[in-house]
């Protein structure tokens, strides 16, 4: 419509001007009589002069961006996407230090954390190993392999793990108990690279005398994931307490062999399969199950193979209770290679010894690194132990394809694509994927089995205790994520069975949105440790090491956070993201933040201002100060003056103008808000032309620029950053406020949100329960702890006050956490605002394993 008016326009310009009779345009006679009449002719001109010159201009700028889109598109045919183009910096994988004995003594390990049990190497590609039973639920048989909250065992998880090359699991499910262990050995220097491991499968009954006997069906599979061809042994269905199970070659290893090895009686049968997918293998194994039952009534693997398999799976019956153990020997060529032997070692007795050697281990190790006082009981140095292996037993190695949005000009400007993202991101963005590989703990294996960006810095401070050159790996494996223009997605699903795990709207990555910058709470701490002379020289200098190396890159990421995640107020930061245009939910979520539906201002605006992202700034400036104090390269790497970004970031009369709320005695986020939001029924018109009745929000006040009221955990990051001066009345409001049982307080934790807040546990949608809106999260919980912990150390008029109140919560939330786990089996992602009940998924041993640090009291300085 437009377009057609622009032409009627030039159209009867036109006409006017071909009729004048040699005049450029008519006018009528009283205007072209005295004295100005040729200035207004003049004018006249000039006005048609300056529409033809508007327009050439227009045509030009045409002209021109078509040529500059023409180069583009050429430019980009030839280079990647700017957002998947690596920080030119050498990566810190590379480093010596993650080279040689380190690389080759984490090669093999439990690294699937999704699968109940599962072998691969640290590697693309790899050789996978892997276990299934059948299980029964509702009277029918049931495939267990992937781990599912449905499944509803009665526990399950790692109760001894060093992170290396030992861990010990039990499986709970209805009457029986598997106990799987894994255990790694270089033996004699003949294996192959990364050496030897052996998995042992003690299978029992649980709580049943010896006559009632049942049958157990486990079904252990080894694969090729990329496509090589597997030799099937000759004695894998005549099984006579020894059998090759299968063999090949690898580049890394060599030739390899795994054997099956039990004293009991037991029957064996095989399946071959020839596929690239490992993430869809159950329903292979219970489609060829299904078959054999159907023709047969057996429930039996077929003893038969595809052309070339790349897969076999080895279906292991027997009366409970029966143990087998399953080694792996690498390098088996040769005369040399003393494979028997090594077998021998893997197997029965010199095996079980190994085993207890290695529990022995695991306990003196636990009792070193963490300094648990006599005041906890047995009961509760086992969930700590519990916590502690679960945590760096779910680690995992992930490769594969990160899907993230690109503007379509995807060679833009960082700050081009920024805007693009802000105003036309419908229209202008495109998916793409990048190959990536990732060496991380995981929050939770039935539910969270892949890499969260700001859960890793909390799952580190307690990984490094245990072993810091396992933190150095995985924070080295993340900063390598780090792309041209300091960005890092916040949740890495990489590789088919990651996939498969995730709903599809949360698996595309947006690189205008951030994440808290956590692994900056485990660098200062490592930065503490070498303060405070908790390592020895050799490894104070892999710490400067790495942090030569990744200061360039920790600079970049800051950088990325300080220049596309500011407010507009100097000093001032907001979490990029929020949806400004949804009909659905009661507060717009702020994923990017991690805190997802904590409730900010009611209608996302660039005014807004987030305490908690200005806090965290402050913690990531402070830290790269040191960093660059501890290495001697002030203004070396960046432009940045760190120390006074900090200095202006923890300037407390700032932070007051910016965030304090008198009233509340509370510090709150800032935004375009009203208080007059709810959800309420409406009926529509689907597509299909169906009428429904959906949840919508409905705003009855006019927003404005205003504090958010809400009381909860983002209010308490000036106090968890310790900004707040020891004698500050202001410190003692945040006191009366964490300890008020009105509010924050109970008797199982700090809930998320005051529960006299407007949106205390209120639905955001119709489908979406209440999140960070009451229940009770052990990562901030610990950090409110540790700085109670502080201002009861520090002078000041509160101390004493910050002291009662830190042994109380710190009673609590041990308390609660252990209670919880004796009662249901495991660790939970939340707890109960009311009750303390666990919620969320279970074993959630990521920041939940904090419960550990916190019986210990070792707390990190913010």
């Amino acid at each position: 419509m437009t377009g057609a008016s622009r032409r009627s326009a030039h159209g009867r310009i036109k006409s006017s001007s071909s009729s004048s009779g040699g005049d450029s345009l008519r006018y009528p006679p009283s205007i072209r009589r005295g004295g100005k009449g040729k200035e207004l002719v003049s004018i006249g001109a000039f006005k048609s002069n300056l529409k033809i010159l508007v327009g050439l201009m227009l045509l030009g700028i045409a002209i021109i961006y078509f040529v500059i889109n023409r180069i583009v598109v050429s430019h980009e045919s030839q280079m990647p996407p700017r957002v998947i183009t690596p920080f030119p910096a050498p990566k810190l994988m590379d480093l010596s230090m993650f080279q040689g004995e380190h690389k080759e003594s984490l090669y093999w390990g439990t690294y699937r954390p999704h699968v109940y049990f599962g072998v691969r190497a640290r590697t693309p590609q790899s050789l996978v190993a892997g276990l299934m039973w059948l299980g029964v639920k509702d009277e029918m048989y049931v495939m267990r392999h992937f781990c599912e909250n449905s499944d509803d065992l009665s526990s399950f998880g790692w109760r001894e793990h060093n992170g290396r090359d030992f861990g010990r699991q039990e499986l709970v499910e209805n009457d029986m108990i598997l106990e799987t262990s894994f255990v790694k050995s270089k033996g004699d220097g003949n294996s192959g690279y990364g050496g030897d491991w052996s998995v042992r499968i003690d299978v029992k009954n649980k709580g049943l005398s010896g006559d009632a006997k049942r049958s157990a069906h486990l079904f252990f599979y080894l694969a090729d994931e990329g496509g090589s061809v597997l030799n099937l042994g000759q004695d894998a269905l005549d099984f006579q307490g020894s059998s090759l199970l299968v063999s090949g070659s690898r580049e890394d290893v060599g030739d390899w062999q795994i054997h099956l090895r039990s004293e009991n009686q037991l029957e064996t049968h095989y399946s071959g399969f020839k596929t690239p997918h490992i993430y869809n293998l159950s329903d292979l194994v219970q489609r060829n199950l299904a078959l054999q039952a159907r023709k047969f009534g057996r429930l039996q693997l077929s003893d038969t193979s595809e052309d070339s398999s790349n897969i076999y799976v080895f279906q292991i019956s027997g009366k409970l209770p029966f143990t087998i153990d399953i080694p792996f020997v690498s390098g088996s060529r040769g005369e040399s290679s003393n494979v028997e032997k090594r077998l021998t070692s893997l197997t029965g007795l010199p095996l079980s010894d190994l085993l207890r050697k290695k529990h022995r281990e695991f306990d003196a190790k636990f009792t070193e690194c963490f300094n648990i006082s006599e005041e906890h009981d047995s009961e509760t140095v086992r969930v700590g132990k519990t916590a502690m292996a679960n945590m760096i037993g779910g680690i995992g190695y992930f490769y594969g394809q990160s899907k993230i949005y690109v503007p379509k000009s995807s060679q833009a400007s960082i700050s081009v694509m920024f805007i693009m993202y802000q105003f036309f991101l419908p229209f202008y963005v495109i998916p793409i994927c990048k190959l990536a590989e990732l060496y991380t703990a995981v929050p939770s294996r039935p539910f969270f089995p892949r890499g969260f960006l700001w859960d890793e810095g909390f799952h580190q401070l307690l990984i490094w205790r245990w072993d810091f050159r396992i933190t150095l790996d995985i924070v080295g494996h993340w900063l390598d994520l780090l792309n041209i223009d300091g960005w890092i997605p916040r949740e890495q699903i990489l590789g088919a069975e990651a996939l498969s795990k995730v709903p599809e709207e949360f698996v595309v990555q947006y690189p205008s949105n951030g994440n808290p910058p956590t692994l900056f709470l485990v660098i200062r701490d490592l930065i503490d440790g070498i303060k405070t002379e908790k390592f020895i020289a050799s490894e104070k200098d892999e710490i400067l090491s790495f942090l030569e190396r990744a200061s360039v890159r920790l600079d970049a990421w800051f950088q990325w956070f300080n220049t596309f995640q500011t407010g507009k107020e100097r000093g001032s930061y907001f979490w990029h993201g929020r949806d400004n245009t949804t009909t659905r939910e009661l507060n717009p979520k702020t994923l990017s933040s991690g805190l997802d539906d904590y409730p900010r201002a009611s209608h996302p605006s660039e005014d807004e201002r987030h305490v908690d992202l200005r806090c965290w700034m402050y913690l990531a400036a402070d830290c790269m100060h040191s960093i660059t104090e501890l290495l001697g390269k002030e203004d070396k790497f960046s432009k940045e003056d760190y120390n006074s970004t900090a200095m202006l970031l923890s300037n407390f009369d700032i932070l007051n103008q910016m965030h304090y709320d008198k009233e509340h005695g509370a510090y709150f986020d800032f935004g375009n808000h009203t208080e007059k939001v709810k959800l309420v029924w409406k009926e529509v018109i689907s597509e299909n032309g169906h009428l429904s009745r959906q949840l919508v929000r409905k705003t009855s006040g006019k927003p404005k620029l205003r504090l958010v009221p809400q009381v909860g955990y983002v209010s308490f990051f000036p106090f968890m950053s310790r900004i707040i001066p020891a004698k500050s009345p202001i410190l003692e409001k945040q006191l009366d406020l964490i300890s008020n049982r009105s509010i924050l307080w109970s008797d199982y934790g700090l809930v998320s949100l005051a529960k006299t807040s407007s949106m205390y546990m209120k639905r955001n949608t119709e489908h979406d329960a209440p999140y960070w809106r009451g229940p009770i999260w052990m990562n901030m919980n610990y950090m409110i702890l540790s700085s109670l912990h502080h201002y009861s150390t520090v002078d000041g008029p509160y101390s004493d006050k910050a002291r009662e109140i830190y042994k109380e919560l710190r009673s609590n939330l041990i308390r609660n956490v252990v209670r919880n786990y004796y009662e249901t089996g495991y660790i939970w992602e939340q707890y109960d605002q009311d009750k303390g009940t666990g919620k969320g998924t279970r074993l959630f041993t990521g920041w939940s394993a904090l419960t550990l640090l916190i019986m210990s009291e070792e707390y990190p300085i913010f």
